[in-house]
């Protein structure tokens, strides 16, 4: 399996839905786009070997790889809407309240410029109740990072590690996104990312505004945050139309591709008994 099929515990989410328990997840016959992006699934770079299947999260990315060259590709949705099928609420078990804020992130191999104390500023006065900042595990642990959002009195959290060559994945990382959502009114960022999508389909009023920041060496092929803003502009701003928000969150996560589990299982190569392979 490749390594990033494990990402935030997609994998394990899968086998969840398909009926496989909480275990190690057999090997996936293929690469499952592991974050929302503007390109064909893949991040930049990301090793391919040809004909190997694209589990893609929507129609829009199909075409996007198609156009690239990609021809074994296929529209499964996002993990996250497989958990929300995993995990209903209905109806919800308590009031919301307030915004949950996810700074935009590096990672291990690239950090973020940009002015925390500025973006605490913006928060402080655009949001109307209790604000808690998730950050993710690379800035979570720069002390000097989580200090100033603690500091300046939000609840700073962090959902868990994502995992990298297959080590130290939280499994339930979606789970506890999950959770966290639904305790909040509003989801917000300074960049359209994944958590929005998310959050929208998870019941909260959208916001993206703020200085996007910079990621060091940030790869412009598909365009970058210049492009997200001009396609993606109903998402943009502090207030944003939940009812419009919904429809395209459905689209990008491509909720209505969700397979059965039956269908699933078969799309992933775990519709007949194999020997689990870890580290493939």
């Amino acid at each position: 399996m490749h390594h990033a099929n494990h990402f935030y515990g997609h994998a394990h989410v899968l086998a969840r839905y398909c009926g496989l328990g909480d275990g190690h997840p057999p090997r996936i016959n293929g690469y499952v786009q592991h974050g929302w992006n503007i390109g064909d699934g893949l991040a930049p770079g990301h090793p391919y070997v040809t004909g190997t299947p694209s589990l893609l999260w929507s129609e829009q990315t199909r075409r996007r790889a198609w156009s690239l060259g990609r021809r074994n590709v296929v529209v499964i949705g996002a993990p996250f809407a497989y958990l929300l099928a995993l995990s209903p609420q209905n109806p919800p078990t308590s009031e919301r309240t307030g915004t949950i804020w996810y700074p935009f992130h590096g990672w291990e191999g690239q950090n973020v410029r940009g002015d925390h104390r500025e973006l605490i500023a913006r928060i402080r006065d655009t949001e109307p109740g209790p604000v808690t900042v998730c950050l993710y595990w690379h800035e979570y642990g720069m002390r000097r990072v989580r200090q100033l959002y603690e500091k300046a009195g939000f609840r700073v959290i962090c959902h868990g590690y994502r995992g990298h060559w297959w080590r130290d994945t939280d499994p339930y990382f979606l789970d506890k996104q999950l959770a966290e959502l639904r305790r909040h009114r509003r989801v917000a960022s300074n960049r359209l990312t994944s958590a929005i999508f998310y959050g929208i389909a998870a019941g909260c009023e959208p916001a993206v505004y703020g200085d996007p920041m910079i990621l060091a060496d940030e790869d412009p092929t598909f365009g970058g945050t210049a492009r997200i803003r001009r396609q993606w502009p109903q998402l943009h701003g502090e207030r944003v139309d939940v009812g419009v928000a919904a429809g395209i969150a459905r689209a990008e996560l491509g909720t209505d591709h969700r397979c059965t589990p039956a269908e699933l299982r078969e799309l992933l190569g775990w519709a007949h008994p194999q020997e689990e392979t870890v580290g493939h």
